[in-house]
Protein backbone atom coordinates (compact mmCIF):
# COMPACT_ATOMS: atom_id res chain seq x y z
CA UNK A 1 0.00 0.00 0.00
CA UNK A 2 1.35 3.42 -0.98
CA UNK A 3 2.17 5.76 1.88
CA UNK A 4 0.45 9.14 1.62
CA UNK A 5 2.98 11.91 2.33
CA UNK A 6 2.24 14.32 5.14
CA UNK A 7 1.18 17.65 3.63
CA UNK A 8 3.89 20.28 3.91
CA UNK A 9 2.15 23.08 2.04
CA UNK A 10 -0.20 25.89 3.19
CA UNK A 11 -3.77 24.94 4.14
CA UNK A 12 -2.92 21.26 3.86
CA UNK A 13 -2.47 21.46 0.08
CA UNK A 14 -0.91 18.31 -1.30
CA UNK A 15 1.62 19.90 -3.68
CA UNK A 16 3.05 23.18 -4.88
CA UNK A 17 3.63 24.71 -8.32
CA UNK A 18 5.97 27.59 -8.99
CA UNK A 19 5.39 28.56 -12.60
CA UNK A 20 8.60 30.15 -13.84
CA UNK A 21 9.52 31.79 -17.14
CA UNK A 22 13.02 32.78 -18.27
CA UNK A 23 12.66 35.95 -20.32
CA UNK A 24 16.04 35.69 -22.02
CA UNK A 25 15.13 37.82 -25.04
CA UNK A 26 18.11 37.95 -27.41
CA UNK A 27 20.60 37.63 -24.54
CA UNK A 28 22.86 34.61 -24.18
CA UNK A 29 26.30 33.37 -25.17
CA UNK A 30 26.08 34.93 -28.63
CA UNK A 31 25.54 38.33 -27.04
CA UNK A 32 28.20 37.85 -24.36
CA UNK A 33 30.88 37.00 -26.93
CA UNK A 34 29.57 39.52 -29.48
CA UNK A 35 28.82 36.99 -32.20
CA UNK A 36 25.12 37.92 -32.21
CA UNK A 37 25.94 41.05 -34.20
CA UNK A 38 27.08 38.80 -37.04
CA UNK A 39 23.85 36.79 -36.81
CA UNK A 40 21.04 39.35 -36.57
CA UNK A 41 18.40 36.62 -36.93
CA UNK A 42 19.25 35.53 -33.37
CA UNK A 43 18.46 39.00 -32.09
CA UNK A 44 15.17 39.11 -33.97
CA UNK A 45 14.11 35.64 -32.81
CA UNK A 46 15.00 36.40 -29.20
CA UNK A 47 13.17 39.71 -29.19
CA UNK A 48 9.92 37.84 -29.85
CA UNK A 49 9.87 36.94 -26.14
CA UNK A 50 9.51 40.40 -24.58
CA UNK A 51 7.78 41.95 -27.60
CA UNK A 52 4.94 39.46 -28.05
CA UNK A 53 5.21 36.28 -25.97
CA UNK A 54 5.31 37.79 -22.47
CA UNK A 55 2.08 39.80 -22.99
CA UNK A 56 0.42 36.60 -24.21
CA UNK A 57 1.56 34.75 -21.08
CA UNK A 58 0.33 37.55 -18.83
CA UNK A 59 -3.11 37.32 -20.45
CA UNK A 60 -3.10 33.54 -19.95
CA UNK A 61 -2.14 33.82 -16.28
CA UNK A 62 -4.83 36.42 -15.66
CA UNK A 63 -7.49 34.20 -17.22
CA UNK A 64 -6.47 31.26 -15.05
CA UNK A 65 -5.81 33.28 -11.91
CA UNK A 66 -2.35 31.93 -11.06
CA UNK A 67 0.88 33.74 -10.11
CA UNK A 68 4.26 33.22 -11.76
CA UNK A 69 7.91 34.17 -11.46
CA UNK A 70 9.80 35.69 -14.39
CA UNK A 71 13.61 35.49 -14.39
CA UNK A 72 14.90 38.34 -16.53
CA UNK A 73 18.46 39.31 -17.50
CA UNK A 74 18.89 42.94 -16.50
CA UNK A 75 19.96 43.82 -20.06
CA UNK A 76 16.43 42.81 -21.08
CA UNK A 77 15.03 44.96 -18.25
CA UNK A 78 16.98 47.91 -19.65
CA UNK A 79 15.63 47.45 -23.17
CA UNK A 80 12.07 46.32 -22.38
CA UNK A 81 11.29 48.05 -19.07
CA UNK A 82 7.59 48.48 -19.82
CA UNK A 83 6.90 44.77 -20.22
CA UNK A 84 8.81 44.07 -16.99
CA UNK A 85 6.70 46.68 -15.21
CA UNK A 86 3.62 44.96 -16.64
CA UNK A 87 4.79 41.69 -15.07
CA UNK A 88 4.95 43.33 -11.64
CA UNK A 89 1.70 45.25 -12.12
CA UNK A 90 -0.01 41.93 -12.88
CA UNK A 91 0.99 40.61 -9.46
CA UNK A 92 3.89 38.41 -10.53
CA UNK A 93 7.54 38.37 -9.50
CA UNK A 94 10.70 39.32 -11.39
CA UNK A 95 13.96 37.56 -10.52
CA UNK A 96 17.64 37.89 -11.41
CA UNK A 97 18.99 36.02 -14.44
CA UNK A 98 22.34 37.62 -15.09
CA UNK A 99 23.02 40.79 -17.07
CA UNK A 100 23.46 39.26 -20.51
CA UNK A 101 22.75 35.65 -19.50
CA UNK A 102 26.36 35.03 -18.45
CA UNK A 103 27.63 31.62 -17.41
CA UNK A 104 28.43 32.09 -13.74
CA UNK A 105 30.88 29.18 -13.72
CA UNK A 106 33.10 31.23 -16.04
CA UNK A 107 33.07 34.35 -13.88
CA UNK A 108 35.52 35.20 -11.13
CA UNK A 109 34.16 36.29 -7.76
CA UNK A 110 34.67 40.02 -8.56
CA UNK A 111 32.96 39.53 -11.94
CA UNK A 112 29.99 37.84 -10.30
CA UNK A 113 29.79 40.67 -7.76
CA UNK A 114 29.78 43.17 -10.60
CA UNK A 115 26.94 41.40 -12.44
CA UNK A 116 24.84 41.13 -9.26
CA UNK A 117 25.39 44.76 -8.27
CA UNK A 118 24.80 46.10 -11.77
CA UNK A 119 21.64 44.05 -12.16
CA UNK A 120 20.17 45.06 -8.82
CA UNK A 121 20.85 48.71 -9.65
CA UNK A 122 18.98 48.29 -12.95
CA UNK A 123 16.07 46.54 -11.22
CA UNK A 124 15.80 49.39 -8.71
CA UNK A 125 16.11 52.15 -11.31
CA UNK A 126 13.71 50.66 -13.86
CA UNK A 127 11.28 48.63 -11.72
CA UNK A 128 11.58 50.04 -8.21
CA UNK A 129 12.40 46.64 -6.70
CA UNK A 130 15.42 44.49 -5.87
CA UNK A 131 15.36 40.90 -7.02
CA UNK A 132 14.91 38.36 -4.22
CA UNK A 133 15.12 35.32 -6.49
CA UNK A 134 17.98 34.07 -8.64
CA UNK A 135 18.19 31.57 -11.47
CA UNK A 136 21.63 30.92 -12.88
CA UNK A 137 21.39 31.50 -16.63
CA UNK A 138 23.06 28.25 -17.69
CA UNK A 139 22.25 25.81 -14.90
CA UNK A 140 25.69 25.90 -13.28
CA UNK A 141 27.58 28.22 -10.99
CA UNK A 142 30.84 28.95 -9.24
CA UNK A 143 31.41 27.60 -5.73
CA UNK A 144 31.27 31.15 -4.36
CA UNK A 145 27.89 31.94 -5.96
CA UNK A 146 25.62 30.86 -3.05
CA UNK A 147 27.67 32.91 -0.58
CA UNK A 148 27.43 35.94 -2.84
CA UNK A 149 23.68 35.48 -3.21
CA UNK A 150 23.22 35.39 0.55
CA UNK A 151 25.43 38.46 1.01
CA UNK A 152 23.43 40.40 -1.59
CA UNK A 153 20.10 39.68 0.05
CA UNK A 154 18.70 36.99 -2.20
CA UNK A 155 16.12 34.75 -0.55
CA UNK A 156 16.22 31.85 -2.95
CA UNK A 157 17.80 30.26 -5.99
CA UNK A 158 16.02 28.12 -8.56
CA UNK A 159 19.06 26.77 -10.37
CA UNK A 160 19.75 23.14 -9.49
CA UNK A 161 17.88 20.03 -10.60
CA UNK A 162 18.63 17.74 -7.69
CA UNK A 163 15.34 17.35 -5.82
CA UNK A 164 11.57 17.69 -6.12
CA UNK A 165 11.16 19.70 -2.92
CA UNK A 166 12.89 22.91 -1.88
CA UNK A 167 15.65 22.87 0.70
CA UNK A 168 17.90 25.23 2.65
CA UNK A 169 21.53 25.55 1.60
CA UNK A 170 24.62 25.06 3.74
CA UNK A 171 27.11 27.86 3.03
CA UNK A 172 30.61 27.85 4.50
CA UNK A 173 29.64 25.07 6.88
CA UNK A 174 26.55 26.78 8.25
CA UNK A 175 22.85 26.40 7.51
CA UNK A 176 21.83 29.55 5.66
CA UNK A 177 18.52 31.21 4.89
CA UNK A 178 19.11 30.76 1.15
CA UNK A 179 16.47 28.38 -0.19
CA UNK A 180 17.00 26.27 -3.30
CA UNK A 181 13.90 25.56 -5.42
CA UNK A 182 15.03 22.86 -7.86
CA UNK A 183 13.86 23.05 -11.47
CA UNK A 184 13.60 19.64 -13.22
CA UNK A 185 14.90 19.23 -16.75
CA UNK A 186 11.66 17.50 -17.74
CA UNK A 187 9.87 20.84 -17.45
CA UNK A 188 12.35 22.78 -19.61
CA UNK A 189 10.66 23.70 -22.89
CA UNK A 190 13.99 23.78 -24.74
CA UNK A 191 14.05 19.98 -24.48
CA UNK A 192 10.87 19.86 -26.55
CA UNK A 193 10.53 22.97 -28.67
CA UNK A 194 13.98 24.37 -29.44
CA UNK A 195 14.13 23.98 -33.21
CA UNK A 196 17.44 22.62 -34.46
CA UNK A 197 18.72 24.67 -37.41
CA UNK A 198 22.43 23.97 -37.17
CA UNK A 199 23.10 21.26 -38.07
CA UNK A 200 19.84 20.65 -39.97
CA UNK A 201 19.72 16.92 -39.28
CA UNK A 202 17.83 14.84 -40.15
CA UNK A 203 17.00 16.87 -43.21
CA UNK A 204 13.33 16.99 -44.02
CA UNK A 205 12.24 15.68 -40.61
CA UNK A 206 10.61 17.38 -37.65
CA UNK A 207 13.11 18.63 -35.11
CA UNK A 208 10.67 19.48 -32.33
CA UNK A 209 8.42 17.24 -30.23
CA UNK A 210 4.76 16.74 -31.11
CA UNK A 211 2.54 19.14 -29.20
CA UNK A 212 0.17 16.43 -27.99
CA UNK A 213 3.07 14.32 -26.71
CA UNK A 214 4.62 17.34 -24.97
CA UNK A 215 1.37 18.21 -23.19
CA UNK A 216 0.95 14.59 -22.10
CA UNK A 217 4.51 14.45 -20.75
CA UNK A 218 4.15 17.68 -18.80
CA UNK A 219 0.80 16.64 -17.32
CA UNK A 220 2.18 13.27 -16.25
CA UNK A 221 5.15 14.95 -14.57
CA UNK A 222 2.74 17.11 -12.60
CA UNK A 223 0.53 14.14 -11.72
CA UNK A 224 3.50 12.22 -10.34
CA UNK A 225 4.80 15.21 -8.42
CA UNK A 226 1.35 15.93 -6.98
CA UNK A 227 0.99 12.33 -5.86
CA UNK A 228 4.40 12.55 -4.15
CA UNK A 229 3.50 15.82 -2.44
CA UNK A 230 6.40 17.70 -4.01
CA UNK A 231 7.01 20.96 -5.83
CA UNK A 232 6.98 21.45 -9.58
CA UNK A 233 8.96 24.31 -11.09
CA UNK A 234 9.12 25.10 -14.78
CA UNK A 235 11.89 26.48 -16.95
CA UNK A 236 9.74 27.89 -19.71
CA UNK A 237 11.01 30.51 -22.14
CA UNK A 238 8.35 32.84 -23.62
CA UNK A 239 10.08 32.96 -27.01
CA UNK A 240 9.95 29.15 -27.12
CA UNK A 241 6.63 28.13 -25.58
CA UNK A 242 4.35 31.13 -26.10
CA UNK A 243 3.97 31.25 -29.86
CA UNK A 244 0.25 31.07 -30.76
CA UNK A 245 0.22 27.28 -31.21
CA UNK A 246 2.45 26.44 -28.26
CA UNK A 247 0.58 28.84 -25.99
CA UNK A 248 -2.38 26.50 -26.37
CA UNK A 249 -0.21 23.67 -24.99
CA UNK A 250 0.90 25.92 -22.13
CA UNK A 251 -2.67 26.92 -21.32
CA UNK A 252 -3.91 23.31 -21.34
CA UNK A 253 -1.06 22.36 -19.02
CA UNK A 254 -1.88 25.07 -16.49
CA UNK A 255 -5.57 24.23 -16.72
CA UNK A 256 -4.75 20.61 -15.93
CA UNK A 257 -2.90 21.62 -12.77
CA UNK A 258 -5.53 24.12 -11.65
CA UNK A 259 -8.28 21.52 -12.10
CA UNK A 260 -6.71 19.30 -9.43
CA UNK A 261 -7.85 21.86 -6.88
CA UNK A 262 -5.43 20.74 -4.18
CA UNK A 263 -2.24 22.46 -5.33
CA UNK A 264 -0.70 25.68 -4.03
CA UNK A 265 0.41 28.06 -6.81
CA UNK A 266 3.06 30.45 -5.55
CA UNK A 267 5.91 32.73 -6.58
CA UNK A 268 9.46 31.79 -5.72
CA UNK A 269 9.62 34.26 -2.86
CA UNK A 270 6.38 32.90 -1.38
CA UNK A 271 7.79 29.36 -1.54
CA UNK A 272 11.07 30.43 0.06
CA UNK A 273 9.36 32.25 2.90
CA UNK A 274 7.15 29.22 3.56
CA UNK A 275 10.22 26.99 3.73
CA UNK A 276 12.01 29.35 6.11
CA UNK A 277 8.98 29.57 8.38
CA UNK A 278 8.69 25.76 8.56
CA UNK A 279 12.32 24.56 8.81
CA UNK A 280 11.31 21.24 10.41
CA UNK A 281 9.50 20.20 7.23
CA UNK A 282 12.29 20.72 4.73
CA UNK A 283 15.78 19.34 4.23
CA UNK A 284 19.13 21.08 4.59
CA UNK A 285 21.64 20.39 1.83
CA UNK A 286 24.97 21.57 0.50
CA UNK A 287 28.67 20.94 0.72
CA UNK A 288 28.07 17.21 0.37
CA UNK A 289 28.57 17.03 -3.36
CA UNK A 290 29.15 19.29 -6.33
CA UNK A 291 28.57 22.87 -5.26
CA UNK A 292 30.08 24.77 -8.15
CA UNK A 293 33.20 25.29 -10.21
CA UNK A 294 36.33 26.29 -8.30
CA UNK A 295 38.54 29.09 -9.48
CA UNK A 296 41.68 27.80 -11.13
CA UNK A 297 44.38 27.30 -8.56
CA UNK A 298 42.06 27.11 -5.55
Amino acid sequence: MAVTPEPVWPDGRRSCVMLAFDVDGPSGSAMVDGSIWGMPRLFVQGAYGPFRAVPRILDLLERLGVPATFFVPSWVVEHWPDVCRDILASGHEVGHHGYRHERYADLSVPEQESVLQRSQAIFEAQLGVRALGFRTPTGDWHEATPRLLAEHGFVYSSSFRDDDRPYRRVIDGRVSDLVEIPAPVELDDYAYFAFTEDPPFPKGHDRIAAYRVTLSNWCKEFDGMHRAGGLLTTTFHPKISATPGRAVVLERFVEHMVAVGDCWFATGTEVARWVLSHPERFAVRGETGWDGVREEGT
